[in-house]
């Protein structure tokens, strides 16, 4: 039973229970232009023909079309975001999609609205966009949700709920237990939303999957209940039994819509020009029927169609003759369309144009031209997207012209596109003389990403020392698309580098460009050599947080022979930032042994900070070998709970790779009773090739007393003890039993704590939150502030019932959050590595493997890649905090919710 349902939050509407669970399908779906639409989400690699060309492969996600009959696949959108995953189309024939993970979560946001802009690229930024041709900087969403996953989205096609409601769309939010309600209102050549609640229940097994528009104007809202998990769980464990509902919607003194499908109508026997009269009828699946019907008829339509477009004086029947003709392959039609482009209502000249860009009607230029040049920015926009289809060089210097007018990016990109798909060298490069500096970038833009472009490193370069804002930023947009220019680049860099006038927010930016094009190796040359001392100091720890932040999947060699040399001298700044780089990327397999010698030295310095020294130790990949007695003390303090989360985690990497003394492995085992969750795992594997009775239980008599204990997987704690004998072994047993609790005893357990944990304050939660002691916000992100290994909880609140977050705290392996799922990869060394994967290209993929830790790997060294079973969030923070500190956190995160409204 779903309790508490509410409904636009008056009484107009009433909800109604029809029947048992559905389930939603995605797609195909038909456009008003005939064609089949689709979407398919990134990261699985796709290969779809192109007759006459190569065929187009891509990881990314897309929504294709393909018009029926055809094995043309034309891909409209893509993007980075993880799954679009419905489509709907305005009645011009513009596309709205709902997809999740359009943005990297962070600040309350994730999921959201597209307009499907055609040539778009759009989602967070994402490995699997690389090779698309782009415009600038990804087009933006139009609506954002949160974690809400959109499912079904529908647009409202009959004024039976009130003309307001018309062409309104209609969004089920899964995690979100509701349907939300958005008025498009057009903005520059896209829209902005005017958003708010349309059906809300606060039943947490309510599970809005799709919703769609019945003939008779009703909704209908299919509810999947509480049984359905994949890929948006809100909890695993605790759920009752509950499949799920549809519910029709419909409003109140409605008047009741006469065979609301013409199933009454005949069909057959009507004559084209009564048909056509079928195309102002206010019943929405009869104009869909009309539609299709004259469109199949083909030749007897053409004079009632004709005489429609010429003299009806209702919109509905014009555009729904341009979309009927739109899919008939007849030079006939293509003609009458034509002819709709001078249509007075606006809605019926943006169909027409639609069509003109299906059929690349090349007839129709100068019209495109003139409505490139008069129309409405919508209108403008549909325009350039029909020139660049048709592909007439004739029309380029008409748009590079519309580019110095507009300062609009949507309308910037179809103008761009457009140039990108002529592909006319010659004519695109007039632009980059002319006098707005709007046209210039869109030539530049244009002539870097068209096949033919042949845009020379001088030409761009030139343009980074430019007083016009747009045109440098435009130009390093493309440098940073080009790491092959590093060469070209090198002077400018020294000289910016030694420029003491520059802001600090200019340096950070220079810094930060050097790290985008550290895949040059002119350009890790010229890093190596300003670590070496060639240049000021300024430039040196410029070099130095370039290197940090450079994204490679190897140390180069010039980089580890510089840095060692760097580790040698007295300068601290320096040294911790050679410290830092050497710490942020794998070294190589052979050749690195200076580095490896100087952070162990910089490591066992006592005149350094201790802060220092740990952060040197856990960057030596093999580990500091035997520990003196001095250094062990040091790495000791540095795991007690009182210590800042870097210091824990440097000293629990540091030690976990360690080679102990047997008094020292006896002294480590009796600390495990005080570590946190996250240090206890990395700690434990030091004890893997002991087997010494004594050490094995000291380590098991201490595990039972330790509050961190959940953070242990039971396979993980059973493999550390295998060297030990048997004694050891079979004692082991009931501690392995009490942490593989079935699901009855977490039930009973999360049912205790939710009790023990009701009246918590949210302030103190906040404390608990950022708190040493948790550590949540190392890994968390709320609002702006926190760090982003897991997921953002900005609006958590809304998400998730106490329960399900009481459980995801307590066993945060029994459910994942969609792209927060483990991962294990195995390499052909023989190493394992668990985590989270937050890059997946075609040629390497980085695992997040803590707070501060992350792990490149070269997918010709992968030899698995397979789902883990154990999140990498430790387990155990019921032991770690008091209820009091529980239940405090627990209100915060519900707080969350009210803060984000």
């Amino acid at each position: 039973m779903v309790t508490g349902l509410r409904i636009d939050g008056r009484s107009g509407f009433k909800a109604r229970t029809l029947t048992g669970c559905a389930n939603d399908l995605h797609g195909p779906y038909l456009g008003l232009d005939g064609w089949i639409y689709w979407c398919k989400g990134a990261f699985a690699e796709q290969t779809y023909p192109r007759p006459g060309k190569a065929p187009f492969v891509t990881r990314a996600a897309h929504i294709f079309r393909r018009r029926p009959g055809d094995t043309l696949v034309e891909p409209v959108m893509t993007g980075g975001m993880d799954n679009p995953v419905d489509v709907v189309f305005t009645p011009g024939g513009e596309r709205i999609v709902s997809a999740t993970f359009v943005r990297q979560p962070g600040q309350g946001r994730r999921d959201g609205l597209i307009h499907a802009v055609y040539g778009g690229v759009y989602g967070k930024a994402h490995g699997v966009t690389e090779g698309h041709k782009r415009t600038g900087e990804l087009l933006p969403s139009m609506t954002h949700f949160g974690a809400g996953a959109p499912c079904g989205l529908a647009r409202y096609h009959s004024a039976v709920f009130g003309q307001e409601y018309q062409n309104n769309l209609f969004t089920s939010l899964f995690n979100l237990h509701k349907v939300t309600r958005h008025v498009l209102v057009p903005r520059g050549a896209t829209f902005e939303t005017r958003d708010s609640d349309f059906l809300v229940s606060n039943a947490q097994d309510f599970h809005p999957t799709d919703v769609l528009e019945d003939a008779d104007g009703s909704l209908l809202v299919i509810d999947t209940g509480g049984w359905y998990k994949l890929c948006c769980p809100t909890s695993q464990l605790a759920k009752p039994d509950v499949p799920g509902a549809i519910y029709r919607i419909r409003k109140r003194g409605a008047p009741r819509i006469e065979d609301p499908r013409g199933r009454r109508i005949d069909w057959d026997g009507l004559k084209s020009e009564m048909l056509e009269k079928l195309l102002d009828d206010d019943r929405p699946a009869v104009r869909s029927q009309t539609i299709h019907r004259l469109a199949r008829r083909r030749e007897g339509v053409f004079p009632s169609l004709g005489e429609t477009l010429k003299n009806s004086n209702s919109v509905k029947a014009r555009r729904g003759a341009v979309w009927a003709l739109t899919r008939i392959d007849d030079v006939r039609a293509r003609e009458m369309v034509r002819s709709a482009l001078s249509d007075q209502n606006e809605s019926v000249r943006q169909a027409a144009l639609h069509s003109v860009s299906a059929w690349q009607d090349a007839e129709a230029l100068p019209q495109l031209m003139d409505l490139l040049k008069n129309g409405s920015s919508h209108l403008r926009r549909t325009a350039a997207e029909a020139l660049g289809r048709i592909g007439q060089k004739t029309a380029v210097a008409g748009l590079l012209a519309q580019a110095g007018t507009e300062n609009d990016r949507v309308l910037e990109h179809a103008l761009t596109y457009a140039l990108i798909q002529i592909d006319d060298r010659v004519g695109t490069r007039e632009g980059l003389q002319a006098a707005a500096s709007t046209t210039r970038k869109a030539a530049l833009i244009a002539l870097d990403q068209m096949d033919s472009g042949k845009l020379s490193p001088a030409t761009v370069t030139a343009l980074l020392s430019s007083e016009d804002t747009l045109l440098k930023d435009s130009a390093w947009w493309i440098i940073e698309h080009h790491p092959d220019w590093g060469a070209d680049l090198t002077g400018f860099f020294q000289r910016h580098l030694a420029d003491d006038t520059l802001s600090l927010q200019e340096r950070k930016d220079l810094e930060q460009r050097l790290a985008s094009l550290a895949t040059s190796t002119a350009i890790q040359e010229l890093l190596a050599e300003l670590v070496q001392g060639r240049g000021s100091k300024d430039s040196r720890l410029a070099a130095l947080r370039s290197m940090t932040h450079a994204p490679l999947r190897e140390m180069p060699a010039a980089w580890t022979t510089a840095l060692a040399r760097l580790l040698s001298e007295k300068q601290t700044d320096a040294v911790r930032g050679a410290v830092s780089a050497a710490a942020a990327l794998p070294f190589p397999e052979k050749g690195a042994d200076d580095l490896e010698s100087a952070l162990l030295r910089i490591g066992r310095d006592v005149r350094h900070q201790k802060s220092l020294r740990l952060q040197a130790l856990a960057a030596v990949p093999k580990g500091p070998g035997s520990l003196e007695s001095e250094l062990f003390e040091v790495l000791m303090d540095s795991i007690e709970p009182s210590q800042s989360p870097p210091l824990r985690t440097a000293g629990s990497t540091t030690l976990g790779k360690a080679q102990l003394a047997r008094e020292q492995l006896l002294t480590l085992a009796d600390s495990l009773r005080r570590v946190g969750p996250q240090e206890l795992p990395k700690l434990l594997s030091t004890f893997s090739d002991s087997g010494d009775e004594m050490v094995g239980k000291r380590l098991l008599a201490s595990l039972r007393e330790s509050h961190s204990l959940g953070s242990l997987h039971p396979d993980r704690l059973q493999s550390c003890l295998l060297s030990f004998p048997k004694p050891v072994r079979d004692k082991a047993q009931e501690l392995l039993a009490s942490l593989d609790l079935n699901t009855e005893q977490q039930k009973a357990l999360l049912e205790k704590l939710l009790e023990s944990c009701k009246g918590g304050d949210a302030r103190r939660g906040q404390s608990v939150f950022n708190g040493s002691k948790a550590a949540c916000s190392s890994c968390h992100e709320v609002g702006y502030l926190g760090g982003d290994l897991g997921p953002d909880l900005s609006r958590i609140g809304q998400i998730r019932s106490e329960r399900d977050l009481l459980e995801s705290m307590v066993f945060p392996s029994a459910s994942f959050v969609r792209s927060y799922e483990p991962v294990v990869i195995e390499t052909k060394s023989g190493e394992v590595h668990n985590g989270v994967l937050r890059e997946d290209a075609h040629d390497e993929v980085v695992l997040v493997t803590g707070a501060e830790t992350r792990v490149r790997l070269a997918r010709t060294e992968i030899t698995v890649i397979r789902p883990g079973i154990v999140s990498i969030m430790p387990s155990g923070l019921d032991q770690l905090l008091s209820e009091q500190e529980l239940g405090d956190l627990l209100a915060f995160l519900k707080e969350t919710a009210l803060r984000s409204r």
